[in-house]
């Protein structure tokens, strides 16, 4: 069974390679932008044709929120272009299509956390071109599983976390926004969610009734606040840390209020069990 990861040198794709050992029955074909450029249909089909993977799991996408409201071509050609080129590519050669996306697809103005039947409403660049990715591979090929996801930290690439750490070494106090909620998602969560469908498709476990749109992160939520609190507590980091709102921390990009996403549906059809937030900081 052959695996084909795109975006392998970000923290997604970085992440399914630090767990790939345990999945010996998988052949993992990890491909960089260099190796695999998803904007270029002819290198696409070109890895396709090297490969011939079984199951294609899309970890490549511009995600710099702020920048891509002065860079929307580039953004654009990345999430979806590149989604509609893997889409297009994918139902040619038969291969089911793992595609990675987000909660930006929200506005945040729902106050209970949302399911995948819920209206998307993205507020900037990067949720509409994530959502329009979506709205590419739906239309062109059914055997896709969409996989939004949320606030995705890991030891690997630039999260937040990173940035917690590197600015905790750095300075004596910070202020963190606590009026944005959501939840961590610990990357290697996310892997193994996304192998587990790989897993439960290829021991035809799950039926074509069950392609589309998933929610994963990990369980519970909290602030930005809330979760550099936790990290500062976990790496034993001092800090004279501060809450502060929204209106106080202005970015290019709208963030939503609340992004919490409602997981029963994955853990339903596919059986996953989810780790809480607040026990899968890394220290």
């Amino acid at each position: 069974m052959v695996v084909l990861v795109t975006g392998a040198s970000g923290q997604l794709g970085q992440a399914i390679e630090s767990i790939a050992e345990k999945f010996p029955d998988i052949e993992f074909e990890f491909c960089d932008s260099e190796k695999l450029d998803i904007t270029d249909y002819d290198n696409v089909n070109a890895v396709f044709n090297e490969f011939i993977p079984k199951y294609c799991i899309n970890a490549a996408a511009y995600t710099a929120v702020d920048k891509a409201e002065s860079e929307p071509d580039k953004a654009y050609s990345i999430n979806v272009l590149g989604a509609q080129n893997l889409a297009k590519i994918c139902k040619m050669n038969g291969t089911i299509l793992l595609h990675v996306s987000t909660d930006f697809v929200f506005d945040g103005t729902k106050k209970t956390p949302y399911t995948e039947l819920d209206e998307p409403n993205p507020t900037g660049v990067y949720g509409q071109t994530k959502l329009d990715g979506e709205e590419a591979i739906k239309e062109l090929w059914e055997k896709h599983f969409i996989i939004r996801t949320s606030w995705v930290y890991s030891q690997f690439g630039n999260n937040f976390m990173k940035t917690m750490l590197r600015l905790g070494a750095e300075r004596e106090e910070l202020s963190v926004v606590n009026d944005q909620i959501g939840t961590p998602t610990n990357a290697v969560d996310l892997a193994e969610a996304l192998i587990k469908i790989v897993e439960s498709c290829h021991a035809e476990l799950v039926s074509a009734s069950n392609y589309g749109i998933y929610n994963f992160s990990n369980e519970g939520e909290c602030s930005w606040y809330d979760f550099a609190k936790k990290i500062f507590e976990i790496n034993n980091i001092t800090i004279d840390l501060h809450p502060i709102p929204t209106k106080d921390y202005p970015t290019p990009a709208k963030r939503p209020a609340y992004s919490v996403l409602d997981k029963s549906k994955i853990k339903i059809v596919f059986g996953i069990e989810i780790n809480n937030w607040a026990d899968r900081v890394i220290s």
